[in-house]
Parts: C-alpha cells; sequence; structure tokens
C-alpha cells in the first residue's frame, strides 16, 4: 500500500433535507455512548449493550479510518434541532468470516431508537451511498445484517444491496449483503 495521504483525511460534511452528517468529535462521545449502550439498539449488533469505554474505542476506530483509508464513519444529526440520531459510514474491519468480505468497503448504519421510523436511515445511508460512488471509486460494497433485523433488511434491499451469502460471525447467523456500484445510484445530497 503506498504511503500516500488518503483524499478525505477527516470526514467531509454532508446535508441532507433533514439531517447534516459530520465527522465524529469528542463532544458526540455521550450522545454516541448511550446509543451503543441501549440493549435495543445493539439487539442486532453484537447483542449486548457498550460501555462507554467500548464506545470510545469505537469513536477512535472511525477517525482512524479516514486517516488511513480516506473513508469512515459520520456522526449524523438533525440539522433543525442539532439531535443526535446515530451513525452511518463505511468501514474496512478485517472481519474474520467466511465467505471474505474481500476488502470491499463495509457499509453500516445505526439509529437511536427515538429515530427510528422517520426515514432517517433510508436518507442518512443514501447520502452515504451518492458520496461513496462520487469518491470511493469501489466495484462493490458489503454489509453485514442480523437475520432478526427486519427493518436493516429492507433499508439495504431497497437501497440496491442484496444478499449473497449467509454465514455465522462470532457464532451467530449473519446475512451478508453486497452492492455493485451504481446498483440503484442514490441522488447526491447537498454538500456541507
Amino acid at each position: 500500500m503506498p504511503a500516500t495521504s488518503p483524499p478525505f483525511p477527516a470526514a467531509p460534511p454532508l446535508d441532507t433535507a433533514r439531517l447534516s452528517l459530520r465527522g465524529h468529535t469528542r463532544a458526540d462521545l455521550a450522545d454516541c455512548a448511550a446509543m451503543w449502550g441501549d440493549a435495543e439498539v445493539t439487539r442486532h449488533i453484537g447483542g449486548r449493550p457498550s460501555t462507554e469505554e467500548d464506545t470510545w474505542s469505537r469513536l477512535l476506530r472511525y477517525l482512524g479510518h479516514w486517516a488511513l483509508l480516506g473513508h469512515g464513519y459520520w456522526a449524523v444529526r438533525e440539522r433543525a434541532t442539532g439531535r443526535f440520531v446515530g451513525e452511518v459510514g463505511l468501514a474496512d474491519f478485517r472481519r474474520a468470516v467466511t465467505p471474505s468480505l474481500d476488502g470491499a468497503p463495509e457499509a453500516g448504519w445505526v439509529l437511536a431508537p427515538w429515530a427510528h421510523g422517520r426515514g432517517y436511515a433510508t436518507e442518512a445511508v443514501t447520502a452515504m451511498l451518492a458520496w461513496s460512488a462520487a469518491h470511493l471509486g469501489a466495484p462493490r460494497l458489503v454489509c453485514m445484517i442480523d437475520p432478526d433485523n427486519t427493518a436493516s433488511i429492507r433499508l439495504a434491499d431497497r437501497l440496491g444491496f442484496r444478499e449473497w451469502a449467509r454465514t455465522t460471525y462470532h457464532d451467530a447467523p449473519t446475512i451478508l449483503f453486497e452492492r455493485p456500484a451504481g446498483a440503484g445510484a442514490p441522488a447526491t445530497p447537498r454538500a456541507g
């Protein structure tokens, strides 16, 4: 791998009609820890609430993705109120899963419980996908979803992800999805 700086060493701001996507800062820790500490949120993501220590490590990992790879996660907030909505992004977690994710950027999304059912996930992930299509040039994106997480499966399907394998990850069943470049190209978000 060349020792050059990535074109996006930090999360570029993205705005949608209702949402603001920005890079994480220390000020996001309390909101992120509250979300990741909620059993409803983690029911399908790891199966147990995270501690503040776990969440701090997660934030550092997000920043490291941008610094090393030029892509990562955004903190999502309502534009009108500044209220924390959740997180969306692309990562390379080097997961030990079979079949392999082959170094494809892994899409992910998680919302605070109050934000469920408002269309915020669709809006935020669409912005992230549009940014990815414009800047990453990846031949495909992938994601992993718990088979019982029907809301995320519906969102993935609506945004062009298709199931390509069923497997286990950390001794739990999971479904792997992929989205070829240009699949149902989402509308481009407004730049922030």
